[in-house]
């Protein structure tokens, strides 16, 4: 259930509505935007129609929304401004997209370092490496582990790069979340939710991977319970599923950036390094996908793809990323004027 305030309610209007809802039934949510504070209800309580009808007769309040979709916070009708995710000067959201890249695992000191002074560079904003790797093979390599973190701190430090990297399990939490800016949950933790409810309860940043078989309502239900808990700096990631191809890694999804954004107010970037494997193939699909809208790219990047020890075959190298950039400049600039090819008129 939503209630919208009127423009000119006072926060002692907003906490009189606030004490109509019964605490024991629902969670309130509040979000407040340039011109109205919009209260969000989530709960089962019994008699919905009941209390619809007492928030309905505060003068304070506008309107009152019963919300019959799956998606409750990640809608437009919680939050009818666009969420921008804003780390300093970095906003992920915003007129521009934002860049993520590097090395899908950070090895050692040199590749990293090596890696983020290119990425800087060539204008990436945010570092991506991974300190703890979840492989398909338990023979591979699973990272360094805090070391790794110590190792992009090291790095954010002498380039102004922010960090992004990914969390695997609830017993890394506060290892992680004290190294990182941005938490990553990975496709194959998308499904996680004691991980996710955990994260929820944080208030940093975090960026969902799309499952590799997940629907886009199961991705969304997903965000759902990181923002339930009270954090709603989610970005959600789309970087392919699986399908029956057998030429690419995954079949990359572009179709979801603009239908989920029909949805939800949650920025949405895409990983065409997963989502192909193919690192000639990742220039193409990085320019497709910041033309249908997305708010950033992730891109692996590695000095050396040929001894990568994870995904070498999908990163691309250091020229190669700045003809990359280059392009995606050209594509990828929003003025207030055209902003509205990204967010639909109707919603």
């Amino acid at each position: 259930m939503i209630v919208v305030m009127k423009p000119e309610s006072s926060e002692g209007e907003l906490k009189q509505v606030l004490e109509t809802v019964p605490e024991e039934e629902y969670d309130s949510h509040i979000f407040r935007g340039v011109e109205r504070a919009v209260i969000g209800l989530i709960g089962e309580g019994a008699d919905k129609e009941t209390l619809k009808n007492r928030l309905a007769s505060h003068s304070s309040v506008e309107k009152v929304i019963a919300i019959l979709d799956p998606y409750k916070l990640t809608s437009w009708k919680f939050k009818p401004e666009k969420t921008i995710i804003e780390l300093g000067q970095v906003k992920i959201g915003g007129k521009t997209p934002a860049v993520m890249a590097g090395p899908c695992a950070v090895e050692n000191e040199d590749q990293l370092m090596t890696t983020a002074r290119e990425v800087k560079k060539a204008g990436a904003e945010i570092l991506r490496g991974g300190a703890f790797k979840p492989r398909t093979s338990p023979y591979s390599f699973q990272g360094l582990g805090e070391r790794g973190l110590k190792l992009l701190a090291r790095a954010r430090e002498e380039t102004g790069l922010k960090i992004v990297t990914e969390l695997m399990d609830i017993e890394h939490l506060d290892l992680v979340a004290e190294y990182t800016d941005i938490i990553q949950i990975g496709a194959r933790n998308m499904q996680n939710y004691p991980l996710l409810s955990a994260i929820g309860s944080l208030r940093q940043p975090v960026m969902l991977k799309r499952g590799m078989s997940a629907t886009i309502r199961e991705w969304l239900l997903a965000a759902e319970y990181i923002m339930t808990e009270g954090n709603h700096q989610v970005i959600l990631c789309e970087r392919g599923i699986r399908t029956f191809g057998e030429e690419t890694r995954n079949t990359l999804d572009l179709s979801s950036v603009p239908l989920v954004k029909e949805i939800s107010h949650l920025p949405v970037i895409v990983d065409p390094s997963h989502g192909t494997g193919r690192w000639e193939l990742v220039r193409p699909m990085a320019r497709a996908a910041v033309a249908c809208g997305a708010d950033g790219l992730i891109i692996e990047v590695h000095p050396e793809p040929s001894s990568a020890l994870s995904d070498g075959p999908q990163s691309l190298r250091p020229d190669k990323f700045h003809l990359l950039m280059q392009e995606i400049k050209e594509i990828g600039s929003y003025d207030d004027g055209n902003i509205d090819r990204i967010l639909p008129s109707a919603i």
